[in-house]
């Protein structure tokens, strides 16, 4: 049985995106696990397909998350891995490029102004 073609296509940038760094960032954030409160986190690192960041408590490989980014609506999830209070996901949805480059233009420009 073959994959829905926009199932496939977001494997294919998922594959590919880890063999590209991800932009290493600091955002604040809220993170929140299936079932659970949410907590605030800083987001190290972003890309079209995932994020990682910061979680205190242990987040469960294959479990759903979301992460709420300043000013945009929560992003679902899935929990890859979590190691050292450090927890890698997926988006179930590929980010819009624009949205992407809007993010990273904006905590880059907030980092230059505070340093």
């Amino acid at each position: 049985m073959s994959l829905p073609v926009a199932d496939r296509r977001y494997q294919i940038a998922a594959q590919e995106d880890r063999c590209a760094p991800r932009t290493k960032i600091v955002i604040p954030a809220q993170l929140r696990a299936s079932g659970a409160r949410s907590f605030q986190t800083v987001v190290n690192d972003l890309s079209l397909s995932g994020f990682s960041a910061t979680a205190i408590s242990r987040m469960h490989p294959g479990s759903v998350c979301w992460l709420t980014l300043p000013g945009l609506e929560s992003l679902q999830a899935e929990v890859v891995w979590w190691e050292n209070n450090l927890t890698g996901c997926a988006f179930a949805n590929l980010l819009s490029p624009i949205v992407l480059d809007n993010i990273l233009a904006r905590y880059r420009s907030e980092a230059r102004s505070e340093g």
